[in-house]
């Protein structure tokens, strides 16, 4: 075999490798993207015609806080709800001293 046709036949068979990984690499973007859609985005709908905000943890005890100290946490909010949710407004939080 002349080195001429060993070197096409190296081209070819990683042509046919880098083939075979983009195809399982869009097989695995396919099968992700049916996945997803299939979970129906981790959010399950909770009032119908209308949008509807879900926070979660719904409530947060910071425990006793002295006045001065920062504290932070976080929570997420969900629109549980089959129509778009929009703030026109910044939303509203009310914080509670302790019973």
């Amino acid at each position: 075999m002349s080195h001429k046709n060993s070197n096409r036949i190296r081209r070819q068979r990683r042509s046919q490798r880098m083939t075979l990984v983009a195809l399982a690499g869009g097989v695995l973007l396919i099968a992700a993207a049916v996945f997803a859609l299939r979970s129906g985005g981790g959010a399950t709908i909770e009032v119908t015609g209308q949008p509807k905000v879900k926070a979660e943890p719904d409530k947060i005890d910071l425990g006793d806080v002295r006045l001065g100290q920062v504290v932070t946490t976080q929570f997420v909010l969900t629109n549980v709800g089959d129509e778009a949710l929009a703030f026109h407004q910044e939303p509203y939080v009310e914080v509670v001293e302790g019973c």
